[in-house]
């Protein structure tokens, strides 16, 4: 028999522990022994909760109870999730975590612990939720050289887009529907803002290409400025609106990374995934193009993917799974105003013509209509170029008269 904890009962720690508790003989049978829990961690209290009997409120029953051999860190957070995990992994315990941004913000320093320990430090619902994602990418796809990672990384931002896009829905009204169904939070920034999009990148670039990608160093954006008109203009472009976060391997060495709302063509595998969806693509240079897809959240699809990191921690008590990457300064990140896209621009000018003048600036233009368009609005799709360059290009049309109402990325996915 081996006894575990769970650090935190939240969604995912009572999913987890309902999973274990219904799913014994099945996963003894998976883990070749009988897993049970021994403490769960929470500062609140649970009188009517089948394990009452084994809450504690004292982190200290967890780490110095030797008998509890695998950790689950499921409060969400930094702190305390850092040091406590640091501090099991220190004392030989493996853990398992969905903790998006304790491995995105301190990955490399608790993935080093856990090899000086000699134990093991996995988190595959920490990207995807129950869409296996971490596991593919560090073993399935370890023959290949990863050229690029993008994906659909953030469930309530893609549900919010696809009532934008399907129902005409505005951003405003689409956000609150989605809090009423429980996919947003009261504070939903993290997900609007593409902070948790970021995390999951960043988590993915790492494990990739084996040096720590910090989410301070990536440029993120997120959907809050997208309105309907943009909508449209993407659907007479040809595709959708997805915040997409990217990495891509430049011949430099370097690593072009950012979380940004982009123009999807319906000819991308990305374009159809919607609702609270998530869909990751890897390229690899033998494989071409690998989509995960599923439900990036939810109770049991996370749990799930934690338990199976716990059956792994099991079958490898006695060794190490080999997932790892290095620290970093950062100094491998491809500054953004480096990167080179196309991007689509929506404008008004109240005297003049807007389009010659974006035509004037940028040259090669693509212009782009739609129904009920205002006379003096104008949109249009530029020329690849640095994204320096574009931003310079895009203050002269300022400098000339031109309102820029809104710009997003073109993608190449």
């Amino acid at each position: 028999m081996i006894q575990i904890a769970i650090m935190g009962y939240g969604v995912v720690g009572s999913g987890v522990a309902e999973i274990i508790s219904t799913h014994k003989q099945s996963l003894a049978k998976k883990a070749k022994e009988e897993i049970q829990i021994k403490h769960i961690l929470d500062l609140r209290e649970f009188p009517d909760s089948p394990f009452a009997h084994i809450f504690t409120k004292d982190f200290n029953d967890i780490l110095n109870d030797d008998d509890v051999k695998v950790v689950v860190e499921v409060m969400g957070g930094v702190k305390p999730a850092f040091e406590f995990v640091k501090a099991c992994l220190e004392k030989g315990k493996s853990v398992v975590t969905s903790n998006k941004e304790l491995v995105a913000k301190k990955g490399a320093e608790l993935l080093a612990a856990a090899q000086k320990a000699n134990a093991n430090f996995l988190f595959e619902a920490s990207v995807g939720g129950g869409i296996p994602i971490i596991r593919p990418l560090n073993q399935c796809l370890a023959a290949n050289d990863v050229d690029e990672i993008a994906g659909i990384l953030n469930g309530t931002t893609n549900f919010i887009l696809t009532k934008m896009i399907r129902e005409q829905m505005s951003f405003k009204d689409a956000l609150a529907l989605a809090q009423s169904l429980g996919y947003a939070e009261r504070d939903p920034s993290a997900d609007v803002n593409g902070d948790d999009a970021c995390r999951k990148i960043c988590i993915l670039a790492s494990l990739a290409y084996g040096k720590h990608i910090y989410p301070d160093n990536i440029y993120t954006e997120g959907i809050t400025s997208i309105t309907l008109e943009d909508v449209e203009y993407a659907a007479a472009w040809g595709g959708v609106i997805k915040l997409i976060g990217e990495v891509k391997h430049l011949e430099s060495g370097k690593k072009d990374v950012f979380v940004a709302p982009m123009f999807i063509s319906h000819d991308s595998q990305l374009s159809s995934v919607d609702d609270v969806f998530n869909g990751i693509m890897v390229r690899g240079d033998s494989t071409g193009d690998v989509v995960f897809y599923g439900k990036g959240a939810g109770k049991l699809p996370t749990a799930s993917a934690v338990v199976a990191d716990v059956i792994d921690c099991i079958k490898h008590l006695d060794s190490r799974k080999y997932l790892f990457w290095a620290d970093s300064n950062g100094e491998d990140v491809e500054p953004y105003e480096n990167s080179v896209a196309a991007m689509y621009i929506r404008v008004t000018q109240d005297k003049g013509n807007a389009y010659e003048t974006a035509q004037q600036v940028f040259g090669n233009i693509r212009r782009l209509t739609r129904n009920n368009a205002t006379a003096n609005e104008c949109a249009f799709v530029t020329d690849e170029m640095s994204i320096k360059e574009l931003r310079a290009k895009i203050s002269q049309l300022t400098d000339n008269g031109v309102n820029v109402l809104n710009s997003i990325r073109i993608g190449d996915l």
